[in-house]
């Protein structure tokens, strides 16, 4: 840290200080622990310890304020020495094995990580028995030197600053430029840019042409038509950009190299705001006009609103009556609409009253003599569209036939996929499950890949009364199946099935997969059970004729969290999504948090589909690589996948997919790894905190032994605490690997501090749908 930013720092624990102490001007143990907010007891335990120097039992501004000034001023060997004495809990001068384990059971606590107690001795062993270079059976302050000395990176965080004990909240930082009038802003959303201008243009035309035209009436009849026509336009539009099955056919098209198509749910709501100010405006400047009119004694001011006696309108003289329901419906859209209502668990709100965009049409087709005119064609294609859809979705018969209930409940449903089907890496899917809800259609992405042919998988996090409704009636299931046929029958049926085709099996390998011919059969599904089981031949299942993809290994007993099950569902899509750019990337860096991984399962698992079809093998030895040829279907040369969870537990949702994607990497590339995978966990202590300098040296020394990460199993090292982006995007532009995409999805607000990341990089940046 600079001067400046340790001057700040020493403020902020003053100011701390003298909001919370008393009369006396000083603090017991529990105040200190508000003050400075450390959550773990242990460390403000510690560190009252040791700051409380006369052993009163409380500490004054004049020791708190001495104590930090000695480890932001004083040299390595006090800082070295300081740390030394938190971790010397006795105060006997050496590191004993209990004493050890117990600052790391803190530092887990503090962290949010679980191990179990077997796991935490092997940390505790590993990092002792690397401490203790004679042997002696405890670590004096010259072998904790030594120790660190191993780790320059927290050395150099430890000997920089001490605020890295005691955190102070990070300062906003504000930028001299607004990040929409920067260069890099204007380079990226080109296409964006220009659209939206022409967009702006075209209103502007059809507002003043239609103004001019009745300038006879006045002013106000010239806002109100003007309004008007530009309502006929976008409330057309605004239908255009949700025509998804035709926009996934443009994404196809060269057409994606002009238009926008990757944002056309940001502006499907910016023509909807649009509408409700069209809309709002519109009404004011009748009804001013009614004023003005009421005023010349024709009509009374409530008849020209609300009855149809002035005969206004070309149906019954009822355009002031339907305008008035018109703009109630587009307020209650546009309310119901806000991100507030569709992220606070009430989905459903939103879904139905967007219902009401069908009597909005059918009014405006009365309200207004023009609109037909624009409405008839792309009206005939919405519901063209429609119609396609109810028609796939109802032929298609689809079965959930098996559901996995995950940590932070995340439901993992497996339908079986029918032969039709077809679909890209990241695409999604509307789903309708009748028995949650009937009528209720809900997007999701598929999280399998498309070279996966026996089943779909999707992945629902609990974040609403829908998503809710599907996890409490699996859960309350209980640990068996939910169909009314015998799960012993099935299972019967499918080791017959295993039987029958054994031979292919054992030519794959005990798990399936074979990674270096591309005639050998591929198998990508990576959870117990890797294929879910066949519904039962009654119900339009193949078990029976054992023409269906077979498991790699059978289940016989049901987890807790497991359910084997035939219930019908329908499905309509599959639609395009940003992410069918990733095959025209050079370098791909796909950055999902939390659940955000979805649609990132299957586009890695499609990769390495691919990956592993160019693969080949020497003949005479077990020499592998992999032909660096750049084609139609793939121009890929690197791939980072990044992922952020919050907490342990999120890690579970896919981390047998990940196992295998390593697997299939065991041997490093002569130009480095084709995917490299970056694992940080929110929760835990990052490397430059000082009270979880323990914990993180431990778990490295523990990583390189086990090759594998205590925390998800993985050979990749979980890091501690958030990206430093700017670092992550230096280190991908440094391998020069080809031009860059950034794909993303996860949370408005982090994709917000991503982009401005890949705006200052000059990466090209698309988003998800979250």
């Amino acid at each position: 840290m600079s001067v400046d930013e340790d001057a700040r720092w020493l403020e902020w624990v003053t100011q701390q200080f003298e909001s919370i102490a008393g009369e006396d001007k000083e603090i017991d143990l529990d105040e200190f622990k508000t003050a400075l907010k450390v959550k773990e007891s242990f460390f403000a335990e510690r560190f009252f310890a040791l700051f409380d120097s006369d052993g009163s039992g409380s500490i004054s501004l004049d020791e708190l304020l001495k104590a930090l000034n000695l480890l932001i001023h004083g040299s390595e060997t006090d800082k070295l020495h300081f740390l030394f004495q938190v971790y010397d809990v006795d105060g006997s001068g050496s590191i004993d094995p209990d004493e050890l384990r117990t600052v790391l059971k803190s530092c887990l606590r503090e962290s949010a990580i679980s191990l179990p107690e077997e796991k935490l001795d092997d940390l505790t062993l590993v990092l002792f028995e690397s401490a203790d270079r004679d042997g002696s059976g405890s670590i004096t302050f010259e072998e904790l030197k030594a120790e660190l000395e191993n780790f320059p990176e927290v050395m150099e965080n430890l000997t920089i600053s001490a605020a890295n004990w005691l955190k102070p909240p990070e300062p906003e930082h504000k930028s001299h430029t607004p990040r929409y009038l920067t260069p890099a802003y204007w380079h990226n959303n080109s296409r964006k840019l220009l659209f939206l201008g022409c967009y702006i243009c075209l209103n502007t035309l059809l507002f003043t042409f239609a103004a001019l035209k009745n300038k006879p009436s006045g002013p106000w009849v010239m806002v109100a038509r003007g309004c008007g026509q530009c309502l006929n336009f976008n409330c057309t539009f605004v239908m255009v950009l949700m025509l998804r099955r035709c926009l996934t056919w443009l994404r196809a098209t060269w057409v994606v190299r002009i238009l926008p198509l990757d944002q056309n749910v940001l502006l499907h709501q910016l023509v909807g705001y649009t509408i409700f100010g069209f809309t709002l405006g519109h009404t004011v400047a009748h009804i001013i006009n009614f004023v003005v009119l009421s005023q010349r004694g024709d009509y009374r001011l409530w008849e020209y609103v609300l009855t149809t006696r002035p005969g206004i309108g070309w149906v019954c003289g009822t355009a002031s009556l339907t305008g008035v329901l018109l703009q109630l419906l587009v307020s209650l859209m546009t309310v119901c609409s806000s991100t507030f209502v569709r992220r606070s668990g009430h989905f459903e709100v939103f879904y139905w009253t967007h219902l009401s965009y069908i009597g909005v049409w059918g009014l405006l087709v009365v309200h207004c003599a023009n609109f037909w005119k624009w409405f008839v064609v792309p009206g005939l294609v919405f519901l063209l569209e429609k119609l396609v859809g109810i028609a796939v979705a109802r032929m298609g018969g689809l079965y959930i036939v098996e559901v996995n209930l995950l940590p932070s409940k995340v439901t993992h449903l497996v339908i079986k996929r029918p032969q039709f089907f077809h679909f890209k890496p990241g695409d999604y899917v509307f789903i309708n499950i009748p028995v949650i809800a009937k009528y209720e259609w809900h997007p999701f992405t598929i999280s399998s890949p498309p070279e996966q042919q026996d089943t779909l998988w999707l992945h629902i996090r609990s974040m609403g009364q829908w998503t809710n409704r599907l996890y409490e009636y699996f859960r309350q299931a209980g640990p068996q199946s939910v169909s009314g046929h015998s799960l012993a029958k099935s299972l019967t049926r499918r080791r017959r099935q295993r039987i029958r085709q054994g031979e292919l099996f054992h030519s794959a390998g005990c798990n399936g997969t074979v990674a270096s011919n591309k005639d050998a059969a591929i198998e990508l599904t990576s959870y117990r059970p890797s294929s879910p089981p066949s519904p039962p031949a009654e119900l339009g299942g193949q078990a029976e004729r054992g023409d269906s993809p077979l498991p790699c290994e059978i289940t016989g007993k049901l987890s807790e969290n497991q359910r084997f099950c035939n219930i019908k569902c329908y499905v309509d899509g599959p639609y395009g999504t940003p992410t069918r750019q990733i095959f025209a990337s050079e370098h791909a860096v796909l950055i999902g948090a939390g659940i955000g991984i979805t649609p990132f399962a299957s586009i890695l698992q499609s990769i390495m589909y691919r990956y592993r079809m160019r693969k080949q093998n020497c003949p005479n030895c077990s020499y592998s690589w992999c032909e660096n040829i750049k084609d139609n279907e793939m121009k890929l040369r690197k791939v980072d996948f990044i992922w952020i969870n919050r907490d342990q537990k999120s890690f579970e949702w896919f981390v047998s997919l990940l196992t295998k994607l390593e697997m299939d990497q065991a041997d490093e590339e002569p130009e480095g790894r084709f995917l490299e995978m970056h694992m940080y966990m929110t929760s835990a202590l990052s490397k430059n905190d000082m009270k979880a300098i323990g914990l993180q040296m431990a778990l490295d020394l523990l990583a390189k032994k086990e090759k594998k990460d205590s925390i998800t199993g993985l050979r990749t090292r979980t890091q501690p605490g958030r990206p430093d982006w700017a670092k992550v995007f230096q280190k991908v532009a440094e391998e020069r690997k080809g031009k860059v995409h950034v794909f993303f999805c996860g949370s408005p607000a982090l994709a917000k501090l991503i982009k401005g990341h890949c705006e200052q990089s000059g990466f090209k940046f698309y988003k998800e749908n979250y």
